[in-house]
């Protein structure tokens, strides 16, 4: 039997959880690299997801608290869509993906791992990226460290537009 080592899922499984909402917390921490966060807008900010589908897996996140698209100002939303689109130019320059899955999980019912703050996400895909892995191992194989998907990333963005 092969093995395939994840050990980064450990500190996860057995790590403290953080109180409160992390996507309140996250863009609030001084450390940007360490919180994951790639940039920050007026509203909305832009986070790597630390237990991505894929690499490059990114989440688009108002600053404001809310759980339901239709509590989205007009101006969340157009901003949320304009990040989406540049999000996505940059993935394509970085990562070269041949697709994208783009959306949101709103409620438990929806499948949302965390259903108390709404995020967009952007999930880049490549032909080939359903393999067997998922079906027979249950396991997805990440062929690079968040910690180099945030440094290939990092140059693209602007950390600083709030």
């Amino acid at each position: 039997m092969k093995r395939i080592w994840a050990p980064w899922r450990l500190e996860y499984i057995k790590g403290k959880k953080e109180k409160g909402c992390i996507f309140c917390a996250c863009p609030k921490k001084k450390n940007a690299k360490q919180a994951l966060v790639l940039a920050k807008n007026p509203l909305t900010y832009v986070i790597l997801n630390k237990y991505p589908y894929t690499n490059g897996h990114l989440m688009v996140v108002p600053y404001r608290h809310i759980d339901k698209i239709e509590d989205l100002t007009s101006e969340e939303g157009l901003e949320i869509f304009n990040v989406v689109q540049e999000v996505s130019r940059i993935l394509k320059k970085v990562f070269h993906p041949q697709g994208f899955n783009v959306g949101m999980n709103v409620g438990k019912a929806a499948g949302a791992g965390i259903e108390s703050h709404l995020h967009m996400h952007v999930v880049p895909r490549w032909r080939g990226d359903h393999n067997f892995m998922p079906a027979v191992g249950s396991v997805k194989v990440m062929p690079i460290s968040l910690e180099k998907t945030y440094q290939l990333l990092a140059p693209y963005f602007l950390t600083s537009k709030k």
